[in-house]
């Protein structure tokens, strides 16, 4: 196995569903235009209250992605 070298950066994912949702938009957005993505890690879930029901999630992810050498 080859050794790698990954550069890290922080996402912050929002939905109105879940916070699975929110995981899965930050990572499919940054796919775009990142690529080599090899890891997500989900460092913090947060969401907004209006009205006494969930109105947005949020998960902040960091993403692993691969340096071309």
């Amino acid at each position: 196995m080859p050794d790698n070298t990954y550069k890290v950066i922080e996402l912050v994912g929002e939905s109105t569903k879940s916070f699975a949702d929110a995981t899965n938009s930050a990572i499919k957005k940054a796919s775009k235009t990142l690529h080599g993505i090899g890891w997500f890690e989900v460092v913090q879930l947060r969401g907004r209250v209006a009205d006494g029901k969930v109105e947005h999630y949020q998960a902040v992810l960091k993403v692993g992605f691969k340096i071309d050498e």
